[in-house]
């Protein structure tokens, strides 16, 4: 399973060597390296290769970034799927929690999982009014 790497663990004021940042983050030093290679900035060309915290950070930020995917209003995001899905049938479970807020459930139709959505009550009044 691919890690979650936070990008606040990085010191925006220091450099960093490519086995500085293999051991910030426990991967292997060829990760950073296929980091590198993928767009991170380093310094220069000259060994050893250093990279400015900022740049390291803003890198991890982005990543991060490219990786979320966004649930329509009428999407519930599927954990084992990794992706967001509409339910099977078009069918969810309606639960309020309290005034403003509801849990709504339903069954994912490609791995037949439950998925959850905490969703405000006007957003689904606005689905309701939809349909």
């Amino acid at each position: 399973m691919a890690k979650r790497l936070n990008p606040n663990n990085v010191k925006i004021h220091r450099s960093y060597t490519v086995s500085q940042i293999a051991y910030l983050y426990s991967v292997h030093k060829n990760t950073v390296h296929s980091w590198i290679k993928d767009g991170l900035a380093t310094i220069d060309k000259e060994r050893p290769l250093l990279i400015l915290g900022r740049d390291l950070k803003r890198y991890l930020q982005e990543k991060r970034e490219g990786n979320k995917k966004k649930c329509k209003s009428s999407e519930i995001y599927c954990v084992k799927c990794r992706a967001p899905k509409i339910p099977a049938e078009n069918m969810v479970d309606y639960k309020p929690i309290n005034k403003s807020q509801v849990l709504l459930s339903g069954l994912c139709p490609t791995c037949e999982n439950i998925i959850n959505k905490f969703s405000r009550l006007e957003e689904i009044k606005g689905i309701w009014a939809v349909q």
